[in-house]
């Protein structure tokens, strides 16, 4: 099972993601069986930033004087999944996330989910330097992506389907 500590550093997060723990959290528990690490208390933390913050880190961390969308910093350079352990860190900057400027939320949250199971492959070892690796990598993104995105279609719908039912039952007893 993976846990997810979140911290931000910019309040424009808020304005697109309001519980912010609970959309990381439950992100995590709709990846794919080998990626949820059952029987393992598996952390990594996120830090919801902005460009002037993540440009320090890059010319820090990469020597690259310039704002990016997402950074990590895996805890350990050779993973080694033990009972417990801890992925390490991944920085998202707020601005590369709302381009163009005042995305809509849906699509905002949207380019959030791909930059964070980006990063979460980074965490885990996985690299895109070379063209083999990148095509490798994105093929794995794609696939935790789209399932990731049939599961909150499942439950929307469930949802949609309770609604009407309710609506219909509280309408019909003026009938």
């Amino acid at each position: 099972m993976i846990s997810v500590g979140v911290v931000s550093e910019n309040n424009l997060w808020n304005k697109k993601i309001k519980k912010k723990d609970i959309f990381f959290n439950t992100l995590v528990k709709f990846f794919p069986k080998k990626y949820r690490f059952i029987g393992k208390k598996i952390s990594l933390s996120i830090l919801l930033s902005d460009n002037k913050r993540i440009k320090k880190l890059n010319k820090s961390f990469r020597n690259k004087d310039k704002p990016t969308d997402v950074l990590s910093f895996p805890f350990e350079k050779k993973l080694n999944l033990k009972k417990n352990t801890y992925l390490g860190d991944i920085v998202i900057s707020y601005e590369f996330m709302n381009k163009p400027k005042n995305l809509d939320i849906l699509k905002f949250k949207d380019k959030v989910i791909k930059i964070f199971i980006h990063g979460f492959l980074h965490l885990l070892g996985h690299d895109h330097i070379k063209l083999k690796d990148f095509k490798k990598m994105i093929k794995e993104e794609d696939k935790i992506y789209k399932l990731i995105k049939k599961k909150i279609i499942k439950i929307v719908q469930k949802k949609t389907f309770k609604i009407s039912i309710y609506i219909f039952f509280r309408s019909s007893e003026f009938l």
